[in-house]
Protein backbone atom coordinates (compact mmCIF):
# COMPACT_ATOMS: atom_id res chain seq x y z
CA UNK A 1 0.00 0.00 0.00
CA UNK A 2 0.98 3.11 -0.94
CA UNK A 3 0.63 5.56 1.74
CA UNK A 4 -0.82 9.16 1.46
CA UNK A 5 2.49 10.29 3.87
CA UNK A 6 5.00 8.72 1.30
CA UNK A 7 3.75 10.41 -1.83
CA UNK A 8 5.27 13.22 -3.53
CA UNK A 9 5.67 14.75 -6.78
CA UNK A 10 6.02 12.22 -9.71
CA UNK A 11 5.04 9.06 -7.87
CA UNK A 12 3.03 7.00 -9.96
CA UNK A 13 0.27 5.89 -7.91
CA UNK A 14 -1.71 2.21 -7.80
CA UNK A 15 -3.65 1.95 -4.19
CA UNK A 16 -6.68 1.98 -2.22
CA UNK A 17 -7.79 4.83 -0.58
CA UNK A 18 -11.21 5.61 1.42
CA UNK A 19 -12.86 8.23 -0.56
CA UNK A 20 -14.05 10.76 1.90
CA UNK A 21 -15.56 13.02 -0.10
CA UNK A 22 -16.68 13.69 -4.01
CA UNK A 23 -17.76 16.72 -5.83
CA UNK A 24 -19.30 16.78 -9.04
CA UNK A 25 -18.29 20.13 -10.44
CA UNK A 26 -17.15 21.92 -13.37
CA UNK A 27 -14.42 23.85 -14.43
CA UNK A 28 -14.96 27.45 -15.88
CA UNK A 29 -14.74 26.41 -19.23
CA UNK A 30 -17.69 24.42 -18.40
CA UNK A 31 -16.20 20.57 -18.20
CA UNK A 32 -17.19 18.43 -16.06
CA UNK A 33 -14.83 17.01 -13.07
CA UNK A 34 -14.89 15.29 -9.95
CA UNK A 35 -13.40 16.82 -7.31
CA UNK A 36 -12.21 14.00 -4.27
CA UNK A 37 -10.32 14.12 -0.90
CA UNK A 38 -9.19 10.56 -0.39
CA UNK A 39 -7.40 9.03 2.97
CA UNK A 40 -5.51 6.51 4.62
CA UNK A 41 -4.56 6.63 8.46
CA UNK A 42 -1.69 8.68 7.46
CA UNK A 43 -3.68 11.24 6.45
CA UNK A 44 -5.98 12.96 3.06
CA UNK A 45 -4.68 14.23 -0.47
CA UNK A 46 -6.61 16.40 -2.88
CA UNK A 47 -7.21 14.15 -5.99
CA UNK A 48 -9.18 15.33 -9.57
CA UNK A 49 -10.68 13.08 -11.91
CA UNK A 50 -10.22 15.09 -14.76
CA UNK A 51 -12.36 12.44 -17.20
CA UNK A 52 -15.25 11.46 -15.22
CA UNK A 53 -16.84 9.26 -18.45
CA UNK A 54 -13.66 8.05 -19.25
CA UNK A 55 -14.07 4.17 -19.38
CA UNK A 56 -11.17 3.52 -16.23
CA UNK A 57 -13.67 5.18 -14.04
CA UNK A 58 -15.77 3.10 -12.55
CA UNK A 59 -18.88 4.00 -10.08
CA UNK A 60 -18.11 5.06 -6.54
CA UNK A 61 -19.45 7.60 -3.71
CA UNK A 62 -18.34 9.02 -0.42
CA UNK A 63 -17.34 6.58 2.17
CA UNK A 64 -16.44 4.13 -0.47
CA UNK A 65 -13.00 2.24 -0.68
CA UNK A 66 -11.56 2.72 -4.36
CA UNK A 67 -9.01 1.50 -6.39
CA UNK A 68 -7.11 4.33 -7.71
CA UNK A 69 -4.18 4.61 -10.44
CA UNK A 70 -2.58 7.92 -11.17
CA UNK A 71 0.03 10.48 -10.98
CA UNK A 72 1.04 12.71 -8.18
CA UNK A 73 1.39 16.93 -8.87
CA UNK A 74 2.06 20.14 -7.51
CA UNK A 75 -1.20 22.72 -7.34
CA UNK A 76 -0.80 26.29 -5.19
CA UNK A 77 2.05 24.22 -2.99
CA UNK A 78 -0.09 21.05 -2.17
CA UNK A 79 0.02 17.64 -3.55
CA UNK A 80 -2.63 16.42 -6.14
CA UNK A 81 -3.44 13.26 -7.31
CA UNK A 82 -4.73 13.16 -10.91
CA UNK A 83 -6.77 10.08 -11.01
CA UNK A 84 -6.91 7.97 -14.43
CA UNK A 85 -8.52 4.63 -13.48
CA UNK A 86 -10.71 4.46 -10.33
CA UNK A 87 -12.72 0.98 -9.09
CA UNK A 88 -14.86 0.70 -6.41
CA UNK A 89 -13.24 -2.37 -3.89
CA UNK A 90 -15.27 -4.91 -2.04
CA UNK A 91 -14.80 -5.89 1.11
CA UNK A 92 -11.91 -8.04 2.28
CA UNK A 93 -10.04 -6.27 -0.19
CA UNK A 94 -8.88 -3.63 2.43
CA UNK A 95 -8.11 -3.29 6.11
CA UNK A 96 -10.45 -0.53 7.29
CA UNK A 97 -7.87 0.08 10.03
CA UNK A 98 -5.22 1.19 7.50
CA UNK A 99 -7.69 3.91 6.77
CA UNK A 100 -8.36 5.70 10.05
CA UNK A 101 -6.16 8.74 11.00
CA UNK A 102 -4.97 8.34 14.60
CA UNK A 103 -2.91 9.77 16.97
CA UNK A 104 0.73 9.47 16.75
CA UNK A 105 0.41 9.16 20.82
CA UNK A 106 -0.86 6.04 23.05
CA UNK A 107 -4.31 6.65 23.87
CA UNK A 108 -4.23 5.19 26.67
CA UNK A 109 -1.27 7.24 28.21
CA UNK A 110 -2.86 9.96 27.80
CA UNK A 111 -6.18 9.11 28.79
CA UNK A 112 -4.48 8.11 32.08
CA UNK A 113 -2.18 11.56 32.42
CA UNK A 114 -6.03 13.63 31.74
CA UNK A 115 -7.37 12.03 34.65
CA UNK A 116 -4.80 12.34 37.25
CA UNK A 117 -5.74 15.97 37.04
CA UNK A 118 -9.21 14.39 39.12
CA UNK A 119 -6.90 13.70 42.19
CA UNK A 120 -5.86 17.38 42.43
CA UNK A 121 -9.50 18.62 42.37
CA UNK A 122 -10.30 19.50 45.67
CA UNK A 123 -13.75 21.26 45.49
CA UNK A 124 -16.01 18.27 45.76
CA UNK A 125 -19.27 18.83 43.82
CA UNK A 126 -16.23 19.47 40.84
CA UNK A 127 -14.25 16.52 41.82
CA UNK A 128 -17.63 14.46 41.61
CA UNK A 129 -18.85 15.87 37.95
CA UNK A 130 -14.85 14.89 36.91
CA UNK A 131 -15.97 11.45 38.02
CA UNK A 132 -19.34 11.19 36.55
CA UNK A 133 -17.90 11.57 33.24
CA UNK A 134 -14.13 10.17 32.96
CA UNK A 135 -14.59 7.25 35.64
CA UNK A 136 -17.93 6.09 35.79
CA UNK A 137 -19.64 6.93 32.12
CA UNK A 138 -18.08 3.74 30.70
CA UNK A 139 -19.62 4.95 27.14
CA UNK A 140 -18.74 8.69 27.35
CA UNK A 141 -15.43 7.23 28.17
CA UNK A 142 -14.87 5.21 25.20
CA UNK A 143 -16.53 7.65 22.75
CA UNK A 144 -14.57 10.37 23.98
CA UNK A 145 -10.89 8.73 23.44
CA UNK A 146 -12.12 7.72 19.70
CA UNK A 147 -13.42 11.09 18.71
CA UNK A 148 -11.74 13.70 16.68
CA UNK A 149 -11.50 17.18 17.86
CA UNK A 150 -13.08 18.45 14.20
CA UNK A 151 -13.87 17.61 10.70
CA UNK A 152 -11.02 18.80 9.21
CA UNK A 153 -9.01 21.87 10.97
CA UNK A 154 -7.34 20.41 13.43
CA UNK A 155 -6.63 17.29 15.97
CA UNK A 156 -9.13 15.41 12.64
CA UNK A 157 -8.12 11.91 14.05
CA UNK A 158 -8.90 9.17 16.14
CA UNK A 159 -7.78 10.12 19.53
CA UNK A 160 -7.88 13.62 18.54
CA UNK A 161 -10.40 15.07 20.98
CA UNK A 162 -8.76 13.20 24.05
CA UNK A 163 -5.06 14.99 22.63
CA UNK A 164 -6.98 18.03 22.41
CA UNK A 165 -7.97 17.97 25.91
CA UNK A 166 -5.07 17.34 27.44
CA UNK A 167 -3.12 19.94 25.48
CA UNK A 168 -5.58 22.50 26.53
CA UNK A 169 -6.02 20.85 30.21
CA UNK A 170 -1.75 21.05 30.50
CA UNK A 171 -1.69 24.96 29.38
CA UNK A 172 -4.21 25.55 32.03
CA UNK A 173 -2.45 23.70 34.59
CA UNK A 174 0.88 25.82 33.56
CA UNK A 175 -1.60 29.07 33.55
CA UNK A 176 -2.67 28.51 37.11
CA UNK A 177 1.09 28.08 38.27
CA UNK A 178 2.35 30.99 36.70
CA UNK A 179 -1.23 33.18 37.78
CA UNK A 180 -2.02 32.00 41.12
CA UNK A 181 -5.05 34.32 40.95
CA UNK A 182 -6.84 31.84 38.94
CA UNK A 183 -9.02 29.45 40.20
CA UNK A 184 -7.55 26.07 39.55
CA UNK A 185 -10.93 24.18 40.78
CA UNK A 186 -12.60 25.87 38.40
CA UNK A 187 -10.07 25.76 35.45
CA UNK A 188 -9.02 22.85 35.43
CA UNK A 189 -12.44 20.87 35.09
CA UNK A 190 -13.42 23.38 32.32
CA UNK A 191 -10.79 22.72 30.63
CA UNK A 192 -11.14 18.86 31.00
CA UNK A 193 -14.81 19.24 29.72
CA UNK A 194 -14.81 22.27 27.41
CA UNK A 195 -15.16 20.18 24.26
CA UNK A 196 -16.84 17.05 25.50
CA UNK A 197 -20.05 17.97 23.16
CA UNK A 198 -17.95 17.04 20.14
CA UNK A 199 -18.88 13.40 21.00
CA UNK A 200 -21.97 14.19 19.83
CA UNK A 201 -21.17 17.01 17.50
CA UNK A 202 -19.36 14.58 15.23
CA UNK A 203 -20.01 10.99 14.25
CA UNK A 204 -17.82 8.10 14.39
CA UNK A 205 -15.18 7.47 11.91
CA UNK A 206 -14.79 6.44 9.20
CA UNK A 207 -17.70 9.22 8.54
CA UNK A 208 -16.55 11.97 10.70
CA UNK A 209 -19.10 14.40 9.74
CA UNK A 210 -21.28 16.84 11.36
CA UNK A 211 -24.25 15.33 13.26
CA UNK A 212 -27.77 16.77 13.21
CA UNK A 213 -27.46 17.49 16.52
CA UNK A 214 -24.36 18.85 15.80
CA UNK A 215 -25.25 21.57 12.72
CA UNK A 216 -28.79 22.66 14.50
CA UNK A 217 -26.91 22.72 17.82
CA UNK A 218 -23.22 22.92 17.92
CA UNK A 219 -20.96 21.21 20.85
CA UNK A 220 -20.65 24.62 22.75
CA UNK A 221 -24.32 24.35 23.34
CA UNK A 222 -24.47 20.23 23.83
CA UNK A 223 -21.41 20.46 26.30
CA UNK A 224 -23.24 22.39 28.88
CA UNK A 225 -26.41 20.30 28.34
CA UNK A 226 -24.30 17.20 28.66
CA UNK A 227 -23.13 19.19 32.02
CA UNK A 228 -26.16 20.27 33.24
CA UNK A 229 -27.13 16.37 33.09
CA UNK A 230 -24.52 15.08 35.09
CA UNK A 231 -25.22 18.27 37.51
CA UNK A 232 -28.51 17.43 38.51
CA UNK A 233 -26.84 14.23 39.86
CA UNK A 234 -24.78 15.30 42.13
CA UNK A 235 -26.96 17.41 45.29
CA UNK A 236 -26.53 20.76 46.52
CA UNK A 237 -24.19 21.50 43.39
CA UNK A 238 -23.32 25.43 44.27
CA UNK A 239 -25.23 27.47 41.84
CA UNK A 240 -22.85 29.95 41.06
CA UNK A 241 -19.87 27.30 40.53
CA UNK A 242 -22.44 26.15 38.00
CA UNK A 243 -22.59 29.30 36.26
CA UNK A 244 -18.99 30.21 36.17
CA UNK A 245 -18.19 26.80 34.66
CA UNK A 246 -21.72 26.86 32.21
CA UNK A 247 -19.69 30.30 31.04
CA UNK A 248 -16.26 29.07 30.65
CA UNK A 249 -17.85 26.32 28.25
CA UNK A 250 -20.15 28.47 26.49
CA UNK A 251 -17.12 30.98 25.78
CA UNK A 252 -14.79 29.17 25.34
CA UNK A 253 -13.91 30.72 21.43
CA UNK A 254 -13.44 33.42 23.06
CA UNK A 255 -15.51 35.45 20.16
CA UNK A 256 -19.36 35.70 18.97
CA UNK A 257 -17.64 35.73 15.27
CA UNK A 258 -16.66 32.47 16.30
CA UNK A 259 -19.08 30.69 17.66
CA UNK A 260 -19.34 31.95 21.18
CA UNK A 261 -22.75 33.05 22.66
CA UNK A 262 -20.55 34.97 25.43
CA UNK A 263 -17.02 36.79 25.74
CA UNK A 264 -15.26 35.62 28.39
CA UNK A 265 -16.13 37.86 31.46
CA UNK A 266 -13.93 35.96 34.28
CA UNK A 267 -10.47 34.96 34.05
CA UNK A 268 -11.17 31.32 34.04
CA UNK A 269 -12.94 31.72 31.00
CA UNK A 270 -10.07 33.63 28.86
CA UNK A 271 -7.71 31.49 30.82
CA UNK A 272 -9.36 28.46 28.97
CA UNK A 273 -10.05 30.61 25.82
CA UNK A 274 -6.23 31.04 25.25
CA UNK A 275 -5.11 27.56 25.97
CA UNK A 276 -8.01 26.41 23.23
CA UNK A 277 -6.49 28.90 20.98
CA UNK A 278 -3.16 28.19 21.30
CA UNK A 279 -3.14 24.00 20.93
CA UNK A 280 -5.48 24.60 18.42
CA UNK A 281 -3.29 26.54 16.39
CA UNK A 282 0.00 24.80 16.91
CA UNK A 283 -1.74 21.96 16.15
CA UNK A 284 -2.83 23.59 12.93
CA UNK A 285 0.68 24.60 12.15
CA UNK A 286 2.22 21.33 12.73
CA UNK A 287 -0.03 19.22 10.51
CA UNK A 288 0.49 21.96 7.13
CA UNK A 289 4.05 21.26 7.99
CA UNK A 290 3.92 17.74 7.99
CA UNK A 291 1.63 17.95 5.31
CA UNK A 292 3.94 19.66 3.22
CA UNK A 293 6.79 18.87 0.92
CA UNK A 294 7.47 22.51 0.57
CA UNK A 295 11.36 23.38 1.48
CA UNK A 296 9.78 26.81 2.61
CA UNK A 297 6.68 28.40 1.81
CA UNK A 298 3.72 26.16 2.09
CA UNK A 299 0.83 28.61 0.97
CA UNK A 300 -2.08 30.89 1.95
CA UNK A 301 -3.60 29.08 4.87
CA UNK A 302 -7.40 29.98 5.43
CA UNK A 303 -7.26 28.58 8.62
CA UNK A 304 -4.80 31.06 9.81
CA UNK A 305 -5.07 33.84 7.52
CA UNK A 306 -1.89 33.85 6.32
CA UNK A 307 0.83 32.61 4.55
CA UNK A 308 2.59 30.03 6.02
CA UNK A 309 6.47 28.88 5.86
CA UNK A 310 8.72 26.69 7.23
CA UNK A 311 11.50 27.62 9.79
CA UNK A 312 15.44 27.37 8.20
CA UNK A 313 16.65 25.90 11.80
Amino acid sequence: MQFIETLSEGTNVHSIYLCKKKQELKTKAGKAYDSLTLQDKTGTIDAKIWEPGNMGIGEFDNLDYVDITGGITVFQGQLQLNVTRARRCHEGEYVPADYLPVSEKSIDEMFAELTKYIDQIEEPHMKKLLQLFFVEDKDFVSNFCSSSAAKMIHHGFVGGLLEHTLGVTNLCYYYCKAYPTLKRDLLIPAAMLHDIGKTRELSAFPKNDYTEEGQFIGHIVIGVEMIDDKMREIPDFPPILATELRHCILSHHGELDYGSPKVPAIMEAAALNFADNTDARMEIFKELINGSNQPDWIGYQNGLATNVRKTEI
